[in-house]
This record gives structure tokens, sequence and C-alpha cells, in this order.
């Protein structure tokens, strides 16, 4: 009996040293095929407009060229005054909307709050219901008068209602109870409280929402085209829309006009993903800073009540 017993924990160990060995490999798998598309585009922005026109799309290309970050390079001064638009834009947006996010989740999430039912409930009637594009439009320009204005980029985009409702669960399941009735007893007020006692144990879901809101800033292009006019204002990802959409139409008059062979040294396509690789850069170098704590705080924070 022993024997077999043996046998059998050995045949059970070996089982699962290869379940083991099987998900590691499966895993690996989903990683590289996530990290391949953006390997690809990297590769298509380094290869010259002629061979992609002649041979396609390819691992290995046939000519290697510079053409599509030369394009940009032409408007390098726009660019970097568009990059600094960006980066204030997310660095402020994230900053306000976490803010906000943090201390309206930690006020509905205190059972002495004794008004948190009805802002949870104004809270959901505005993930279900919008009032949609031109009443906000109205309220941002006329009632709030921010149109051309940087804050147009900011405000609208100030809070987040899941994000809200991430928070709130976070709290509730990591920031006893206890631990703040202690500070109460001990004199401290209810800021005091939320700066050195709960936000101390709620970085990893505060970093999570960070990272949200700054995907969701970073990304934005379509308040710039409701609100701004002043090229000065402009964010990356709009300018870059502006410089494709140019591109479109240079190739096409080109191609009308000069004949095939001009519009074919149009770096159309490398231009296209040398544009998605200057987008997807920063966040790219960003995300690994917040890492750490973004499998804690969404898992944590998407526990169900």
């Amino acid at each position: 009996m022993q024997e077999k017993k043996k046998i059998t924990n050995v045949s059970v160990r070996s089982f699962g040293k290869k379940g083991d060995i099987i998900a590691s490999i499966l895993v690996g798998i989903l990683a590289i095929s996530s990290i391949f598309p953006f390997i690809f585009v990297i590769i298509i922005s380094f290869t010259s407009e002629t061979s992609l026109v002649v041979h396609g799309y390819s691992l290995i290309p046939k000519e290697w060229s510079l053409q599509g970050y030369k394009y940009l390079y032409d408007y390098r001064e726009v660019i970097l005054r568009s990059l600094g638009v960006s980066v204030f834009v997310t660095v402020a947006g994230t900053f306000i909307n976490t803010s906000f996010t943090s201390l309206y989740a930690y006020a509905i999430s205190r059972p002495n709050f004794k008004f948190r039912k009805l802002f949870t409930v104004l809270l959901l009637i505005t993930m279900l219901f919008s009032a949609g594009m031109v009443p906000n439009y109205i309220v941002v320009t006329q009632l709030l008068g921010l149109k051309d204005s940087i804050w147009a980029l900011i405000l609208p985009m100030a809070r987040s209602p899941f994000n809200i409702i991430i928070m709130r669960t976070f709290y509730r399941k990591t920031v006893p109870e206890a631990i703040i009735e202690s500070a109460r007893i001990d004199g401290a007020s209810e800021l005091r409280i939320f700066l050195q006692i709960v936000l101390p144990l709620a970085v990893p879901g505060i970093a999570t929402i960070s990272l949200f809101t700054a995907l969701g800033f970073w990304n934005d292009w379509f308040n710039a085209l409701l609100y701004i006019n002043k090229a000065d204002l402009y964010p990356l990802q709009y300018l870059l829309m502006q410089i494709q959409s140019n591109l479109e139409y240079i190739s096409k008059n080109i191609g009308q006009i000069s004949g095939l062979e001009a519009a074919q040294n149009l770096p159309k396509e490398a231009t296209r993903m040398a544009m998605v690789v200057l987008s997807v850069l920063p966040i790219a170098v960003t995300y690994p800073f917040f890492q750490k704590y973004f499998v804690s705080g969404l898992t944590i924070g998407g526990v169900k009540e």
C-alpha cells in the first residue's frame, strides 16, 4: 500500500510539473502574440515605401529606410509642441481625475457617511445615461467658456464613474474600519485620516486607476476635435491624425497630377506606422513603473461585494 501511495504521489507531482510547463508555454505564446503586432509595426516603419508597394508587408524587409521618420522630422517643431501638450494634459488630467476618484470613492465607502447611497445612485445614473454630445458641447463652450483652452482637454474627463466603483470596493476590502475609528478617537480629522492612513494602504488601487486614466488622456483626440481650433493646443494624437489626413490628400493629388511613381515615393504606409510607434512608445515606457501595482490593484478592486 505504501509503495502504491508513493507511486501515486510521484505521478501526481510529475503531472503537476508537466501542467506547469504546458501552462508556461501557453502563457509565453500569448505574451509573444501580444507583443508581435507592435514589433511588426516597428519593422514596417523602417521599411521603404517602394518595398511595401512591390513586395508587401514582410518581417524581413527587402529594403530598409527611414523615410517615414524623415517625413515626421519635417514636422518636428509642431510634434514636440503637441507632445508637450499631451504630456501636460495626461499628467494634470490623471492627477485631477485620480484625486476626484479617490476622494469620492472614499466618501461613499464609509458606512458613517449618511448620504453614501444617494451619491452612489447619482454615480450609477451617470454610468447608465448620457446627456449627449450637443448638451456637453454647450456646457463646455458656452456655460464653462473652455473653448480653445487647455482645460477643455482635461475637465470633460475629470471623473470616471467606473474607476470610482473600483476604488470604493478597494477601500472596503483593504482599509479596516477599526483603524479609521481608532484614528477618530485619537482626534484625527477626516482629511488627515485619508492622507496619512488610507492613501498608503490604497497605493495599488490608485496606481491601477491612474494607469487607466493616463491611457484615456493620452489617447484622447475627440475633445480636441470638438473644442480646439488653435494649432498650439493640439495634442499629439490629434496632430498625428491631421498629418495622416494631409498625407492622404497629398498622395491622391500627386497620383492624379504626377503619376503613380511619384505617389509611390511618398512614404504613406511607413509614415503611418512611424506615427503609431511615436504615439505608443511613451506609454509603453511608462507602463513598467505601474506594473508591480497593476495586478494586485485590479484583482482586489474587482472583487464583488
